[in-house]
């Protein structure tokens, strides 16, 4: 318990005496300062005991002396009298009466010393209280962390060591353990604060002061990448004590799940191996493997997902994968081919749709999505799947269907710098003869190929006899070295004559 004015006058050894019995004495004690300074409030941080013999006190300047220390967040005044002050002076006590200051009689045969080594005696003993019950909470907590039930455990030692509430949340803000159960409401509230804080290297913490409440925000996770978030929240402002205490929950939470992403490291070989052997059509031989491991494919028809990123992106998408998977509770196979991770799920299902925010919850990478298939037709899934992430990366697009490739265009799909130097590599003939003479074969060519060939309605739009569009098309083919009656020829110099801008 804390050192308070009350603890003093309880002590008879003191021999003080209380002459405001209407102020409060359950203020808490933070130190003893000794002044005879006519204002000490520079000197002062707030919750001390002030000692003084008075030698600064006159009549007329008491009450200010007063206001001044109750402003600064005195708890107590003592006086020494039998020096200065052969009593307390009633001034005095009305002054302090008006502003609720505590005012002790401290007898001549009473030390001020005395006093100061009874408050750091007992803050001592405090400080020594909290270390301990702080030391013991820890143990607590890390028994918790190895025992089955984890991190569950854990969580509720905490709220209830608190008197508080503590909630655990995934790296995509889903709630995973809360004590009490009601605490899982609160996850919504802290959506933003979690996406602020998702921002931040891990471990980053924040705090929420909120009407009668407190709440302190942590996330858990090492490197780069968060694992998850730990909330707890408290009437009143944590102590310093309780603040280690989330500290080290937090610190074990961080360990139980970084063990899980081992145990995930360790099953990422056997995963892409199932994967190899359900493209290769071995899906009876994949099945058993993947029970072995508590798992189920996902039903037909599967639609792939390929996701593109760094290696740590990919690592936090198998876990934003995971656990969506979780709250819909439908199958899904997460595993890593080439630079890729495919994500299979069921078609059907509405994991699929949940996924398609994956980026927001993972910034920097890039989702492409298949059309749905049977599990014989598979490899043509991963196939689109991951064209349509190459493409959606290469335009900036943080999702790609494979159906939406066919809709922006064959440009759309090309290089543009590798397009523009074919273009001028196949019209460079034309290009030249142009500058050389007349300059109307590149023109003519781009008229007579949306023209699809036919002379009439190109010559007219070119404003030109039918015969002299003939003997230009004609130049044009023999500087070319290319026979323009081809549809392949034509769709190349078409694409020449178009290239991408984009």
């Amino acid at each position: 318990m804390p050192v308070t004015v009350a603890t003093l006058l309880g002590s008879a050894s003191l021999e003080l005496t209380l002459h405001t019995p209407d102020a409060r004495v359950d203020r808490a004690v933070s130190w003893v300062h000794v002044s005879e300074l006519a204002d000490p409030t520079p000197f002062l941080e707030g919750g001390e005991l002030l000692l003084t013999t008075g030698l600064a006190l006159t009549p007329e300047g008491t009450g200010e002396y007063v206001r001044r220390l109750a402003a600064a967040g005195v708890v107590g005044l003592g006086l020494g009298t039998g020096l200065s002050h052969a009593a307390v002076p009633a001034e005095l006590v009305a002054a302090a009466d008006e502003h609720g200051l505590a005012v002790l009689e401290v007898p001549r045969q009473t030390p001020f010393i005395a006093l100061s080594r009874t408050v750091s005696s007992a803050l001592a003993a405090e400080e020594y209280a909290a270390v301990t019950r702080t030391s013991t909470v820890q143990r607590e907590l890390t028994r918790a962390a190895v025992a089955p039930g984890a991190p569950g455990t854990v969580v509720d030692r905490l709220a209830r060591h608190l008197g508080g509430w503590a909630l655990l949340v995934d790296a995509a803000g889903t709630p995973l353990e809360a004590a009490p159960p009601a605490a899982r409401g609160r996850a919504g509230g802290l959506t933003a604060a979690v996406d602020r804080l998702r921002t931040a290297r891990p471990p980053a913490g924040a705090a929420l002061t909120q009407p009668g409440e407190t709440v302190l925000l942590q996330s858990l996770g090492t490197g780069s990448r968060v694992r998850g978030f730990l909330a707890v929240g408290r009437p009143g402002p944590f102590s310093a004590g309780d603040r280690h205490v989330v500290n080290a929950a937090a610190l074990l939470l961080t360990l139980r799940l970084e063990q899980s992403r081992a145990l995930d490291s360790g099953t990422a070989a056997l995963r892409a191996a199932i994967l190899q052997l359900l493209l290769a059509g071995q899906t009876a031989a994949a099945g058993p493997v993947v029970a072995a491991l508590g798992e189920r494919l996902p039903g037909e028809p599967v639609q792939a997902l390929a996701v593109l990123g760094t290696a740590e992106q990919r690592a936090a998408a198998v876990d934003v994968a995971a656990d969506a998977a979780a709250h819909v509770r439908e199958p899904v196979l997460s595993a890593e081919l080439d630079d890729a991770l495919l994500v299979l799920v069921s078609a059907d299902g509405p994991l699929a749709g949940r996924l398609a925010v994956l980026p927001e919850r993972v910034p920097g990478a890039v989702l492409g999505t298949a059309a749905p298939v049977p599990w014989d037709r598979l490899a043509d899934g991963v196939r689109q799947a991951r064209q349509a992430a190459g493409h959606g990366r290469a335009a900036g697009a943080p999702v790609t269907a494979f159906a939406d490739l066919a809709g922006r265009g064959l440009a759309a799909l090309l290089d543009r710098d590798a397009t523009a130097a074919f273009a001028e590599a196949a019209l460079a003939p034309l290009v030249a003869a142009d500058r050389a003479g007349p300059g109307d074969l590149v023109e003519s060519l781009r008229t007579w190929l949306a023209a699809h060939g036919q002379w009439e309605p190109a010559a007219a739009r070119l404003g030109v006899h039918r015969h002299t569009l003939r003997k230009r098309i004609g130049r044009a083919g023999e500087l070319l070295g290319r026979d323009l009656d081809s549809p392949g020829v034509r769709a190349e110099l078409w694409l020449a004559l178009h290239p991408p801008t984009q």
